[in-house]
Order: C-alpha cells, then sequence, then structure tokens
C-alpha cells in the first residue's frame, strides 16, 4: 500500500490552495446533491448511488485523523483550526479518488449488495440467536476474503432473550385486538395472561400523584413524543416505576413521532429490589384512544399474554479488522492472543488482562451487527456496520496505507445496552487512552 500524501502531519501544504479548491469542487459536485437523494431514500440508477456519501464522509475523517498528528489529546501539541484546515486540504486527489471509487467504480453501490446479501439470508439478529452467531461468522469470513488485515472474533458473553407468543386484547369498553410487542428482556405473563384495569398516564409525575390508583392495573403510558431522548425513558424505565406503585403490568406508547399502526420494540431495565412485571409497546393510535376513553370516564380492561423467557447468557463475538498503520503500527498482539486463549474463554467476565505490551494509536470504526428479532436490521445498524467496513475497504482498494491503524468493529448484542462493546472496553481500556477516534456509524 501507498502512504498518504507527505505533507500530511506536517501542519504545511505546498498544494493547498489548488487541493483546497479541489475539496470544495468535491463536496459541492458530489456530496451536496448525493447527501439529498439520501435523504429522500432513494436508490440512484446510472452512475449515482446513495450509500456511499456518509462513507466519503467518514473517510475524509479518518484520513485528517490518520495524518500522524493528534489535534486533542493530553500532552500532546494542539493546532490551531487553520493548520488542520491546511492539511485537510491536502486531500484533495485522495478525497476525489474515493468518490471515483465508490461512486463511479467498481465500488459502486457494493456496500449496499453486501448489506443485502446479508440481512436477505440471514435475517433477524436478536441477541442469544443462531441467527446472530451466523451472520458473525459470515462476516468474520467476508472481512478475511476482502484482504483486511488481523482479522479475529474476540469473545463475549451476552444476553438470551426470546418474545414468544404474545397479544393483547381490550375486553372494555369493547373488544378490540391491539398490536404489542413485548420490550426486551421483559419476563412474560402466566399462560392464562394478566387481565386487569387499565391506567393511563402520561407522566412519570402524573403516575406519582395518581399511584394509589394503579395499584393491581395495568399502567397505559401515553407520553407525549417530544424527542427521542425524553421519550425513550418511559419504555427504558416505564416497568421498575409501574412496578413501584403496584402495578401487575405496563405498557408504553411506541418512542416514535409518526405512526402507521405500528408497535416498537427495544431494550428496558429492571431494577434491583424492584419487583419485575411483563412490559411492552403498543401502537400511538392506541394509547391516544385509551387516553381518550379514560378522559370521558370509559372503565378499560385489558388481557395480555406474553411468552417472553430469559435464558442462560449466551457465547457470542466482537468481530475485528484493521488495516494496519505505517507510522504508528503498534498491535495489541498479546492482548489479541490472550482473547483467543482457551482459558480467556472460560473465564469471560474477568476481564482486567494486565498491562498491555504496547500503547496504540487507533482509529476505531464501528456498527452492531445485532438487531432485534422484527426486522432484519437493515438500517439499525446493518447500514452502520457496512458503511464501517466499506470505509476500509475503499483504502484498501486504492492501495492507501494511513499513519495510524484503522480499526474495525463489529459490536455484538448493542441492541440490549451496549454489552458488546463494553465488554471490549474492558478488554482493552488500557489501550482506549490512545485512541484517536471512536465512532460508531
Amino acid at each position: 500500500m501507498a502512504p498518504f500524501p507527505s505533507c500530511l502531519g506536517e501542519g504545511r501544504c505546498p498544494a493547498r490552495s489548488r487541493a483546497g479548491t479541489s475539496f470544495a469542487r468535491i463536496w459541492n459536485q458530489h456530496l451536496v446533491p448525493l447527501n439529498f437523494q439520501i435523504i429522500l431514500g432513494r436508490k440512484q440508477t446510472g452512475k449515482k448511488m446513495k450509500f456511499h456519501v456518509f462513507v466519503f464522509v467518514g473517510v475524509v475523517h479518518l484520513l485528517s485523523l490518520n495524518s500522524g498528528k493528534a489535534v486533542y489529546g493530553n500532552g500532546i501539541s494542539q493546532r490551531t483550526f487553520q493548520e488542520i484546515k491546511e492539511e485537510i486540504a491536502c486531500y484533495g486527489d485522495v478525497a476525489k479518488a474515493i468518490i471515483n471509487l465508490a461512486v463511479y467504480g467498481k465500488a459502486q453501490n457494493r456496500s449496499y449488495e453486501r448489506l443485502a446479501l446479508l440481512v436477505d439470508t440471514v435475517g433477524p439478529r436478536l441477541s442469544g440467536s443462531k441467527s446472530l452467531e451466523k451472520a458473525i461468522q459470515i462476516m468474520h469470513q467476508n472481512l478475511q476474503e476482502d484482504g483486511l488485515e488481523n482479522v479475529h472474533l474476540e469473545p463475549v458473553k451476552i444476553p438470551h432473550w426470546e418474545r414468544g407468543e404474545e397479544s393483547a386484547v381490550m375486553l372494555e369498553p369493547r373488544i378490540h385486538k391491539m398490536a404489542v410487542l413485548g420490550l426486551g428482556g421483559s419476563i412474560g405473563t402466566p399462560p392464562e395472561g394478566i387481565t386487569a384495569e387499565v391506567l393511563v398516564v402520561t407522566s412519570f409525575d402524573e403516575l406519582q400523584r395518581r399511584a394509589p390508583e394503579a395499584r393491581g392495573k395495568i399502567v397505559v403510558y401515553n407520553q407525549p413524543y417530544t424527542n427521542y431522548s425524553r421519550a425513550v425513558q418511559y419504555r427504558v424505565q416505564g416497568a421498575v416505576e409501574a412496578a413501584k406503585v403496584g402495578a401487575l403490568a405496563s405498557l408504553i406508547r411506541s418512542v416514535a413521532s409518526f405512526s402507521i399502526y405500528s408497535p416498537h420494540t427495544g431494550i428496558q431495565e429492571y431494577q434491583d429490589g424492584v419487583p419485575k412485571i411483563p412490559t411492552a409497546c403498543i401502537t400511538v393510535e392506541d394509547a391516544e384512544m385509551m387516553s381518550r376513553m379514560a378522559s370521558r370516564g370509559s372503565r378499560i380492561v385489558i388481557q395480555l399474554k406474553m411468552g417472553a423467557k430469559n435464558y442462560a447468557d449466551a457465547d457470542s463475538f466482537n468481530t475485528v479488522a484493521e488495516i494496519i498503520g505505517s507510522k504508528y503500527p503498534e498491535q495489541e498482539t498479546e492482548n489479541n492472543r490472550r482473547a483467543k486463549s482457551p482459558r480467556f474463554r472460560s473465564s469471560l467476565y474477568n476481564l482486567d488482562m494486565g498491562p498491555l505490551l504496547k500503547i496504540c494509536m487507533v482509529v476505531l470504526v464501528s456498527g452492531h451487527l445485532d438487531s432485534w428479532d422484527v426486522g432484519q436490521g437493515a438500517m439499525d445498524d446493518g447500514g452502520g456496520a457496512f458503511i464501517s467496513w466499506e470505509a476500509l475497504s475503499l483504502i484498501k482498494d486504492l492501495g492507501l496505507r494511513p499513519k495510524r491503524t484503522l480499526r474495525l468493529v463489529l459490536w455484538t448484542a448493542e441492541e440490549q445496552g451496549g454489552i458488546g462493546a463494553f465488554q471490549y472496553y474492558q478488554l482493552h481500556k488500557i489501550a482506549s487512552a490512545g485512541a484517536a477516534l471512536v465512532a460508531q456509524w
């Protein structure tokens, strides 16, 4: 592989004016229109594609970080914005080559086709499932065949939960079969289900004010959607807060700004010392309907059945591949050997691996391979995983050798609370002090 341009990392660029103009022209002519095409969600025909603009933006950022001189860091010299701008301008020709390969060359639509093949072949990839492990093995083989370096698997212990059969039927004031999706990690109901009156609330504060009314009921949260970070608290904490006031189960309005009678799923968390109750998401439409009924004083009764089960943690892997840096090639070779050893596999929770032989300087890009069980996980996060892979593929195909090591990590069990990423951090936490960038797409 050829090294990056010699001006990188030196704080100067003899051709910066020409290169800067070229970079701006590339941005205006290619990235802006392509970005609008992606927002519209259209797959382009001819010599345009919707997918690789994200790859390009990411790769250009990786190139700037791989100059061999850190922008920020304790004890490391910091550069002015102008110096950084001048250095980025040096990448005009490289950026153009990446665009030509990704948009017009042999890599056109490649990441899209790679992703489509995986999701069509494997389907949903729930944590603890055989389909997730099949996907991991396929990706391990794909990365090896792609010619990336240091391709390996790092073992992780992950949750294993299955939803089983589930249903929710309104019995009063009328019969109405509701769309419902159990939340990850939820316990199931008894075989006969839970039949109880409903208490509709719009916030945790209202639940506390009406706590005496909640005992023995099913709490329905009809929280308004203002933004994701606020609304998702009800999905994550709703069961715990309902259980604290004596509820038998909780149903949460799906965390979405728009609905076509489509319930969502996602992770929820129980709390030590608080009884575990079944919890699931319902549609925005049904939550609004029950809120209207309750405001009129109607008595609402629901029968909830959930066959969800939690099993012992399962064995899984984070999938890793690299392009080793030309100037900073330090690898955690000792740690990688330990991660693959039978002794490590037999004690996965003992993740204090001791000092590393070398502190590495790496740029890490990532996405997660797992998904929920009710969809293919093409966008969350198949797209992110394959964009990250494509970033390394493009650099490799162009014969470029970055100064710092580029590391791709495809996480396992992200949907269950970032389990794979957390255990990766525990394994690599000494080296993480030398990371130049950690990004998940």
